[in-house]
């Protein structure tokens, strides 16, 4: 608390989803005084549980969203630029079977259509007959199989693309604040001028005063900063599993119909594992606690299992699962036919108020919120460059290599089968701000989502590396070794249908 400027800020905002820390981003690099705050861990909601992807949303395509389909290729294009230790380009493979909802004359018009407004910026979708189909993907089942097409999109890590921007804030200037909460919002006449905060690690409180407050806390909270409206109604709940990817047997991304549903959905390359998903369900469920139900998994395996009959997936071979909120801007019988679109609203205290958009548009979004906040404070306003200003962390590789040369017991692997070791979460302490073990074990690394015990077995001795840099006793670790298991409990438990 003591790091917080006594002046002014000229914006606050409240959130730390890739939404909130991309306005910070853009509103630092504009030259304003910004205060980023978040209660728990950046991206440690919905922003951290996505299906990894920045894409140009050619599902989006039969439902008529044309401006969000050219939006987000656009974005997509941008952030392959400016992000490439972040964001690579992806190949999808999409099998057409007989009957299927979507055949091979829309596939291909679609296709045509996605490559029409991506204007030459993106590689060229190419169509394929089932024996090609089967050569570039032998696991999918044969039965049936009329073609295919091959197009290009990307892959991301979620949970660090909106720690970057984090980062990026706070080396353009803005006082940026994890594991710290609102608790309440300060008004003068009925106008928010300020708000009170308590860092959550040590009970500390206090006032930051700031002529704008942008609210980018997602679906449903209540209390402080609340979304008006989102308040009051249920979001879309999306699920996805992680099964070990020799079971599936894709080599890429994999575009396939639901023959449970009809709807399209992914299986996508991650390291050792597939990842399958997403469900788009309307839910009442809080978005703190959310999680995957056994209905959940049991639609997502009988999904993939009817296009990789020989994987015989079961719930035993579900490493993993997770459920996120999406926070649509609108409503309708269909949460998947429902824009990805967002929306804007100020409320009588000034208080500027965000929801729906997606992980890909996040940077678009953010310069249209900050351009309200430049109007709100009487500014001119003026673009900043994110748009050709590289994202933080393209030196992370060789920084960790360096921890590792610089002292070898840094060097051991975690966890043998998987790729991180004690320097990655050295790292993270140092460069990335983490705080806890589920800021290293969840979002810095997947490692909570890629070993069936989620990380526990590893959770005492990923403490006591990292507590030299955070100053943990034998009780502190003790105390965060508990809390980390009480957030992988609630994270990736497994409720009833």
């Amino acid at each position: 608390m003591s790091r917080i400027p006594a002046e002014k800020f000229d914006v606050l905002v409240i959130g730390g989803g890739i939404t909130g820390c991309g306005v910070a981003r853009d509103a630092a690099m504009r030259g304003l005084k910004v205060a980023l705050i978040e209660r728990d861990d950046f991206a440690s909601g919905t922003s951290g549980r996505s299906s990894r992807l920045v894409h140009g949303g050619i599902r989006y395509l039969e439902h008529g969203q044309l401006h969000l389909v050219r939006e987000s290729i656009r974005e997509r294009e941008i952030l392959l630029r400016i992000a490439p230790h972040l964001v690579q380009p992806l190949a999808f493979t999409w099998p057409i079977y007989q009957g299927a909802r979507v055949g091979k004359l829309k596939l291909t018009a679609g296709l045509l259509l996605y490559q029409l407004m991506a204007l030459g910026k993106s590689r060229k979708s190419s169509s394929l007959d089932a024996a090609a189909t089967l050569a570039r993907e032998p696991s999918l089942g044969a039965t049936g199989l009329r073609g295919g097409a091959v197009y290009y999109d990307a892959r991301t890590d979620d949970a660090r693309l909106t720690i970057a921007n984090a980062l990026a804030a706070d080396q353009n200037g803005a006082f940026v604040a994890s594991h710290t909460r609102v608790t309440q919002i300060i008004r003068d006449a009925g106008k928010a001028v300020g708000a009170v905060v308590t860092a959550q690690l040590s009970g500390e409180t206090q006032e930051i005063r700031t002529r704008c407050i942008v609210s980018a806390i997602g679906v449903w909270q209540t209390g402080p900063g609340a979304s008006r409206g989102a308040g009051s109604r249920h979001g879309s709940k999306g699920v996805h599993i992680a099964v070990p990817r020799g079971r599936v047997g894709n080599r890429d991304a994999i575009t396939i119909i639901s023959e449970v549903d009809g709807r399209v959905m992914f299986c996508l390359p991650a390291g050792p594992q597939t990842i399958i998903g997403t469900t788009d369900t309307w839910s009442d469920e809080s978005p703190e606690d959310v999680h995957a139900s056994t209905s959940d998994i049991d639609y997502l395996l009988r999904s993939a299992n009817s296009c990789f009959p020989g994987a015989r997936l079961t719930f035993d071979d579900v490493v993993s699962a997770w459920a996120g909120i999406r926070p649509l801007a609108s409503g309708g019988s269909n949460p998947t036919a429902v824009s990805r679109e967002h929306s804007i609203i100020v409320d009588d205290a000034g208080v500027i108020h965000v929801t729906g958009g997606k992980l890909t548009t996040y940077r678009a979004m953010a310069a249209e919120i900050v351009d309200r906040v430049q109007e709100a404070l009487g500014q001119r306003k003026r673009r900043a460059p994110t748009d050709t200003t590289q994202l933080p962390g393209g030196d992370r590789d060789d920084q960790i290599g360096k921890l590792e040369r610089d002292d070898p017991r840094l060097s051991k692997f975690l966890v043998p089968e998987l790729p991180y070791t004690g320097a990655h979460l050295a790292y993270a302490v140092t460069r990335e701000k983490g705080q806890t073990l589920s800021d290293l074990l969840i979002r810095r690394t997947h490692l909570a989502f890629e070993t069936r015990d989620h990380g526990r077995s590893i959770a005492p001795q990923a403490a006591d590396i990292v507590a030299p840099w955070l100053g943990w006793n034998d009780q502190t670790k003790g105390a965060r070794v508990h809390e980390f298991e009480e957030d992988v409990g609630r994270i990736f438990a497994i409720g009833p249908p």
